[in-house]
């Protein structure tokens, strides 16, 4: 393949990504990141967590996650657990308002990606779905 195809393709998707992180953002009027959410998402699967372990999951510094962190606590979204053996230990758990921003923010990503795949010939999404397919096989190898 052609390198500036390569990079057309690249350019393109960045571009999408970013576009549909601007209008999710807008659809969703809470105040919050996707960071936010990422992290939170990640307390719902796992559970109360140490902020050092959720950072390294997620790829974010350790800096980054304490700014987010104290936002979702201010908000109620989650709350700090201190380890009952360890106090000098503090884990981040999420709240049941936590969860139900979660589901919320799931509810209007998959809205947003519903409108943007109802673009698309039935012909054009079965073609998407098999190169989705494929470029994911190739990341598992």
């Amino acid at each position: 393949m052609e390198k500036q195809t390569i990079f057309e393709l690249i350019h393109m998707m960045d571009q999408l990504t970013n576009n549909m992180i601007i209008k999710w953002n807008k659809m969703f009027e809470e105040n919050l990141g996707i960071s936010h959410i990422l992290v939170l998402n990640y307390l719902k699967e796992h559970g109360k967590s140490r902020p050092s372990d959720i950072a390294k999951a997620l790829g974010l510094t350790p800096p980054s996650l304490t700014h987010l962190s104290e936002k979702l606590v201010q908000k109620e979204l989650a709350i700090r657990v201190v380890d009952q053996e360890d106090r000098r230990i503090i884990y981040l758990s999420i709240t049941n308002k936590g969860v139900e921003m979660v589901h919320t923010a799931h509810e209007k990503g998959k809205a947003l990606r519903t409108n943007l795949f109802e673009a698309l010939s039935e012909e054009e999404r079965q073609q998407l779905l098999t190169i989705y397919e494929k470029l994911n096989h190739s990341l598992e190898k």
